[in-house]
């Protein structure tokens, strides 16, 4: 008898996919008809831990549950109703996620195997970490402006680890950054080492659930530990082989800051996938080219050497930055190549 062919890994995902949606078409209905939402507490998640997630109710007590298996996802910063039980009988675990609340904004990144994971819920700012070491790349900052400008919430750029600039350097970086300051975003210098920006930064978090993004080894948990003194996050150095942030943060954490305000710290990513957004989207996302879309003289037009691109127009008379027009064409070939071969782009 010839041997079954192994599955692959995506394919097992899909297997085990299908079998729970058959579960829940099965006995999904039953259970969300079952919960009497006037019996469960509302709560706000604070961490995410494999199956289960930390909920904190509105007298600040902290509940580790397990998630109702109709429920599509959980993350930092989700509004959820959930039910407590009555004793520790269970262990660790206390109580049931059952329904979550509709997101009013949610951080997305793109998975290779599972498509969109969400990364954060409920945000109202995404600060963008960038650095000195291992190295300042506009590129970066870019993608993350996209991703932001794509949900629709404007990001603050902050530059950590400012005291390694010698005055040169800080000169030139300045020019640098000019262009974004240009385009009406916000660009902050911090110093975890002298101080420099936190209290900046302090303010411009009060009142607010914000999200530190950025690469590995920017410092972003040494900037949670300045503006959240006691929390104590884990930091790492940047290797000195590879050049690369080492990752510190193993699992996301809602934390409470003492203006009243809310950060959510999430696993860093060395590179921020754009591959699940649509084109037009991307284009979108460079906020100078929207007063030229629609009028190059092709609707196809691919921004390059195209007749009649006016947004190629705009490059050459200097009033769209040239380097930002070649990091969003570097942008739209990463994205092919990062793109899975079962993924199909938006809209094929």
């Amino acid at each position: 008898m010839a041997k079954k062919p192994k599955l692959t890994h995506r394919q097992k995902r899909q297997v085990a996919a299908n079998r729970s949606k058959r579960l829940q078409d099965k006995h999904g209905d039953n259970k969300q008809t079952s919960v009497d939402e006037s019996q469960l507490m509302s709560g706000v998640v604070t961490g995410r831990f494999g199956k289960h997630a930390d909920v904190e109710d509105a007298e600040g007590n902290v509940s580790r549950c397990h998630i109702r298996r109709t429920v599509d996802s959980v993350v930092c910063g989700d509004k959820v109703l959930f039910s407590k039980g009555d004793d520790a009988d269970s262990g660790s675990v206390r109580g049931v996620i059952e329904i979550v609340n509709d997101r009013h904004s949610v951080l997305t990144r793109p998975d290779f195997y599972d498509g969109i994971k969400p990364i954060a819920a409920n945000i109202d700012k995404i600060i963008v970490v960038s650095a000195t070491l291992p190295s300042l790349s506009t590129h970066i900052i870019d993608r993350y402006l996209v991703a932001c400008e794509d949900i629709g919430i404007t990001p603050f750029i902050v530059l950590n680890k400012v005291e390694l600039l010698s005055q040169s350097e800080r000169e030139t970086i300045n020019q640098q950054l000019k262009v974004y300051n240009d385009l009406g975003y916000e660009v902050l210098f911090t110093s975890c080492k002298t101080g420099e920006g936190i209290d900046e930064l302090n303010a411009y978090l009060d009142n607010n659930v914000s999200v530190f993004v950025g690469q590995s080894g920017v410092g972003k948990s040494s900037l949670i530990n300045k503006v959240l003194p006691g929390a104590d996050i884990l930091t790492g150095e940047v290797s000195d082989n590879s050049g690369l942030g080492q990752h510190t943060t193993t699992a996301a954490k809602l934390l409470h800051l003492p203006a009243g305000g809310d950060l959510i710290d999430s696993p860093g990513v060395r590179e921020f996938g754009l591959w699940h957004i649509p084109t037009e989207r991307i284009t979108w996302g460079f906020i100078e080219f929207r007063d030229y879309l629609g009028g190059c003289k092709f609707r196809d037009c691919k921004h390059l050497n195209d007749p009649g691109c006016i947004l190629r127009e705009a490059v050459e008379e200097g009033k769209i930055n040239a380097e930002r027009f070649a990091s969003y064409h570097k942008i739209l070939t990463t994205m092919d190549e990062q793109r899975p071969s079962h993924s199909q782009p938006p809209g094929a």
